[in-house]
């Protein structure tokens, strides 16, 4: 059974931050393939699909995060956590643009024959496929709803 390419891509990160003693990087790093082998053991195996979706999870989590620790005024925690946003955003895809993402949904709306709010769980199943870790699906909820209500 060959490895995930985004696994190996972590481990040598992870072996090159070792080299040069980057120790926040290295942190986030083994942070990163703790998480994919949590999930490993569970599932018994993971793909590269899987792997970007933990990672993706794992940006997720950071966001929200830095949101609550600057309303709470706790600075410090929030800065780190953006350095560990920036340093998982390194192993996920190049995001998509706006101009893409309304492609996406407006191919999604034309396909599924959507056109009312009640059909944007369709849409947005259709979408979350093809945008999976490449961008926000709050960003993608929003120009759905726009696209099915205007």
């Amino acid at each position: 059974m060959s490895e995930c390419k985004v696994k190996a891509q972590l481990k040598e990160a992870m072996k090159a931050s070792m080299r040069n003693r980057d120790k926040a990087r290295l942190a986030t790093v083994r942070l990163a393939l703790a998480e994919l082998q949590r999930v490993e053991v569970d599932e018994k195996s993971i793909d590269d699909k899987r792997a970007l979706a933990v990672l993706d999870k794992m940006v997720r989590q950071r966001r929200d995060a830095i949101v609550q620790f600057e309303s709470a005024g706790r600075t410090d925690l929030a800065d780190q956590e953006k350095v560990e946003l920036a340093i998982l955003k390194d192993f996920l895809p190049a995001q998509l643009s706006e101009a893409e993402l309304i492609g996406l949904v407006n191919q999604a709306i034309a396909e599924t024959g959507a056109s009312s709010m009640r059909d944007m769980g369709k849409v947005m199943a259709m979408v979350k496929s093809e945008a999976h870790g490449r961008a926000d699906m709050s960003a993608i909820s929003a120009i759905v709803k726009s696209r099915l209500t205007g």
